[in-house]
């Protein structure tokens, strides 16, 4: 979620700051190992009842907050509401009680065990530059999931300092990295800074006839050439199977007003035949195939068929992704899961928001904390981690766009609208 962050608000704005940013990193890894060593003799200091509360009370208001929201935004919070009043319930039940902290030990092991079995499996499949790195940081969360599921050293009942030091000391490092980045970051040249004009605030999505920058996504299950075998999840986010066996990956693309087409699909056809897919899944240099840049969405579409989903955006930097344009085509060097059709329009994607929220809502520390709260950014910042971690997907990168969007073009809280929702309002 750091890494985001930085790149929604864009180095100029941390530039300034890296002093705060190192000491407030500092802080919360002092917090969070003084947390971690608290909960291990069982003398709880952490005041948990208090934590709990102020949990429930952020999930009510983004309850609350989620009346005025549209679509997937609003969706997105209703889920992120309900999951914080739940986690409030369960750290009161847990609270004294031996069973509720056994039942949110079970919780925090399950989370991270599931997570950890995931990334290491990609990491040995794909092989990514790094693999090794990542396979470390997933035998790290299988190794945490035993620790929440054995009982040592106080009967369960650290589990919530463990969980919130080991939360606060890694964001706690995180941000002190970010803190070193953006103190090495040089100055941005000026051209790549919005302009005043587009400076304001936009209430929701952009309308149709508006001009904005649109995400192109062909799902895996829409875009097959025939029927597929229904796979949950597995059709949505990685391949799709029809009749005969044959795989769709599906494809994205980006398309600019300004002109800008981006849609990298291989030179060459790909064998996805599923004795030879588990190879290719590969991210080495050995399955690098010459790549080939679609010159515009009307060729594509005419040649294959219409995008199923479509995401639109109209606060973006369009200075910034024409730079980002011309030095990624020099290159065309196509790789199913290393550098595809998705990776590259999610890398294209950040290229044009970068820096985007600050150029919008100021540089003060207002923005930050605002950008914080925003429960898009979550949801953002988990798609993202799974899709390094793993590989870019036409799926993964529907969802990217989507968070972003509602970070790019938030609908504002209209208290007016909220109030005219309420039951039994006066007048």
């Amino acid at each position: 979620m750091v890494r985001l962050v930085y790149l929604l608000l864009g180095a100029d704005y941390f530039r300034g700051r890296w002093r705060t940013l190192w000491a407030i990193g500092a802080l919360w890894m002092a917090a969070g190992l003084a947390l971690f060593v608290d909960g291990l003799d069982g003398a709880i200091g952490f005041p948990v009842t208090a934590f709990a509360v102020l949990l429930g009370v952020e999930g009510l208001a983004t309850l609350v907050v989620s009346a005025t929201g549209v679509g997937g935004q609003r969706a997105l919070r209703v889920v992120k509401g309900l999951a914080s009043l739940v986690a409030a319930l369960l750290v009161i039940d847990a609270s004294g009680r031996h069973l509720g902290n056994a039942v949110l030990s079970i919780v925090f092991g399950v989370l991270f065990l599931a997570d950890g079995l995931l990334q290491c499996g990609a990491a040995w499949v794909v092989r990514y530059r790094r693999w090794r790195w990542v396979f470390a940081g997933g035998v790290s969360q299988v190794l945490l999931a035993v620790f929440f599921f054995q009982p040592w050293p106080t009967g369960y009942a650290g589990t919530l300092p463990y969980a919130l030091g080991l939360l606060l000391f890694f964001g706690g490092a995180r941000m002190i990295l970010l803190a070193r980045h953006a103190r090495a970051t040089r100055e941005e040249p000026a051209a790549g800074a919005l302009p005043a004009s587009a400076r304001r605030t936009y209430d929701g999505p952009p309308a149709d006839h508006e001009a904005a920058l649109t995400v192109h996504v062909w799902t895996p299950s829409g875009s097959a050439r025939s029927p597929t075998r229904p796979q949950p999840v597995v059709d949505r986010y990685i391949a799709a199977v029809d009749q005969s066996g044959a795989i769709s990956t599906g494809h994205a693309a980006m398309e600019s007003p300004e002109g800008i087409y981006i849609s990298l699909y291989p030179g060459v056809e790909i064998d996805r035949s599923p004795g030879e897919f588990t190879r290719v899944l590969r991210a080495t240099p050995e399955n690098d195939v010459p790549g080939v840049f679609q010159p515009d969405y009307t060729t594509e579409s005419k040649a294959w068929c219409p995008s199923t989903e479509q995401v639109r955006i109209r606060n973006y930097d369009a200075a910034a992704l024409a730079r980002f344009w011309n030095a990624y085509r020099r290159d065309t060097t196509y790789n199913l899961t290393h550098r595809n059709c998705s990776s590259t329009v999610s890398r294209a994607l950040e290229a044009a928001l970068a820096g985007t929220v600050a150029a919008r809502d100021g540089t003060g520390w207002g923005t930050l904390l605002r950008l914080l709260v925003t429960p898009e950014l979550w949801v953002a910042a988990q798609v993202r981690r799974r899709a390094v971690t793993m590989a870019w997907t036409p799926g993964l990168t529907l969802d990217y766009a989507r968070a972003l969007s509602m970070l790019a073009d938030p609908r504002r809280l209209a208290w007016h609208r909220l109030w005219r929702l309420l039951p039994g309002r006066p007048g």
